[in-house]
């Protein structure tokens, strides 16, 4: 009967096996809120990213003039993937209250309005951009956080006692 040759030490009994995949990183997860009083009217958005430990890394903010609800949406979710882009986000996950502004992103529904066509088109660009990129609807007592923040930041305009806003974190 024939010998198989000896296995030289430190090598496995199988051979070279291949090493195991290293676990992803876990995802960062931003949830966006824009919206306007009237519609069109004076518009925000606010957006909490947290990252993989589910630590918030940074609450983005901005009022962006009389534009309506479904721009300000577009405008919070372009804020959070231009955070994440920027500071070397490889997965994400954005959670929204705005069901069409999911739906359109996921090609469930056509993007109808001239308006948001080239919103739709930036944000869709950038999220390609992603190892991983999810986005998903929630409903708004699940988004708590981000709408306070979008509604505090689009009541500044009716705040008159700039200490408060000052004061304001």
């Amino acid at each position: 009967m024939p010998r198989r040759p000896p296995t030289p030490h430190g090598k496995s009994l199988f051979g070279d096996a291949p090493a195991e995949p290293k676990p992803a990183a876990a995802a960062y997860r931003a949830n966006i809120d824009g919206g306007s009083r009237g519609n069109p009217g004076p518009a925000s958005y606010g957006v909490v990213i947290r990252d993989g430990r589910g630590e918030i890394v940074a609450k983005l903010k901005k009022y962006i003039g009389r534009m309506t609800n479904n721009v300000a949406e577009y405008y919070g979710l372009i804020a959070a993937l231009d955070y994440a882009q920027s500071h070397g986000v490889r997965a994400l996950r954005i959670e929204s209250d705005s069901e069409l502004l999911v739906k359109q992103m996921r090609g469930q529904y056509k993007v109808k309005s001239e308006d948001l066509r080239p919103l739709f088109e930036r944000a869709k660009k950038m999220s390609q951009g992603f190892d991983s990129f999810r986005i998903e609807h929630v409903y708004r007592e699940q988004n708590r956080e981000a709408d306070a923040y979008n509604t505090k930041i689009r009541n500044w305009r009716q705040i008159r006692n700039w200490r408060q806003i000052r004061n304001w974190r």
